[in-house]
């Protein structure tokens, strides 16, 4: 299965079923002409600083990606462009607050992939649908996960791996940032896809928390994107084996692909920006125009680039569609973590 989709094959809002907290706020807004002041949808928007809301801890990818975006956003615009960290409830939390945020162009939200990508029902107002529950602006990025060792675990292959955890069923431990996160969700589909099985060890404070665990010994295997890794692979504390990227990423040439000893995996986390229901569609225009200008930019391509990343900008439209197809995709990976979850 692959797990980064095409654009096409657009679904709808789900039907049938009641509109959540999410979107009733947001059409509350809307009724009561909550649309934000005149000034913000004329020709001198923005005249304050714009705020994006990310739903992962700070060093997380998304994190990292976000404040590479912001700072290019802020000279493109004229204005601040801050990022502020709400992380927890598996994402619940930011989406609340982004959910509530005026719909006056001045609040960005940058949901991580697992906001759309989650079980309904295992987590309040998760999974997101587009453009239900948000206004999209435009796709970021995509971000492979790299699956790491500590050096003293005696693994240095992805073959290695496999042929370990075959070994020894069930004896194996990884580090994910959290149950539910596209981390967790490639451990997963990597178990899946290499006939294998691993305990998962989830850490919600982030990848630092992961990190301090796997270098104190506790968890030999980390599955993570590289911003959360940096600092120990350049150290040599940590080993990455494999990429979940189709290709092998230029900054890193001597690393494998998962796809290489499991053929077609691709896997791996992206990103979008969305804004508050109501919020006036210049503004969104304007917004989408001025993020395929950053990521156009060489000193942007070369930041993400180090990071393990790289930027692909869709417009709001393809973003619906790619996320929609993303949801489709990794189903069954959900509904297998569902059925081995202890109730």
């Amino acid at each position: 299965m692959a797990a980064n989709a095409g654009t096409s094959g657009q679904a709808g809002p789900v039907k049938g079923k009641p509109m959540r907290m999410l979107s009733v706020a947001a059409a509350i807004a809307a009724a009561l002409g909550i649309v934000g002041d005149a000034s913000a949808q004329g020709d001198n928007y923005p005249n304050k600083p714009i705020r994006i809301i990310v739903d992962s801890a700070a060093g997380s990818t998304v994190d990292v990606v976000t404040r590479i975006v912001a700072d290019k956003l802020s000279q493109a615009v004229g204005q601040q462009v801050l990022t502020l960290n709400h992380p927890g409830a598996g994402g619940a939390i930011a989406a609340r607050v982004a959910a509530g945020a005026p719909n006056d162009g001045y609040t960005i939200y940058a949901p991580a992939a697992s906001a759309f990508v989650t079980l309904p029902g295992k987590t309040a107002n998760l999974p997101l649908m587009l453009p239900r529950d948000f206004a999209p602006i435009g796709y970021l990025s995509d971000q492979p996960m790299f699956v790491a060792v500590i050096p003293t675990f005696g693994v240095t292959s992805l073959p290695e791996l496999i042929a370990r955890g075959k070994a020894q069923p069930g004896a194996l431990s990884y580090a994910a940032t959290g149950v539910g996160r596209i981390s967790h969700l490639t451990g997963e589909l990597l178990q899946m896809r290499g006939g294998f099985k691993m305990q998962l060890v989830p850490y919600t404070g982030g990848p630092a928390q992961a990190l301090n665990d796997a270098l104190g010994g506790r968890v030999p295997i980390v599955v993570e994107g590289y911003p959360g890794l940096i600092g120990a692979v350049r150290s040599g504390a940590l080993k990455p084996i494999a990429v979940s990227s189709v290709q092998r990423l230029g900054e890193f040439p001597d690393v494998p692909t998962v796809g290489e000893t499991l053929p077609e995996f691709n896997a791996g986390g992206w990103q979008v920006f969305v804004a508050p229901l109501g919020t006036p569609q210049p503004i969104l225009q304007r917004l989408g125009v001025e993020l395929r200008k950053v990521l156009e930019l060489p000193d942007v391509i070369s930041r993400f680039a180090a990071i393990g990343g790289y930027p692909r900008y869709m417009t709001a439209e393809e973003s619906v569609a790619f996320v929609n197809a993303q949801q489709r995709q990794w189903m069954p990976v959900l509904e297998q973590i569902a059925r081995n979850t202890p109730r």
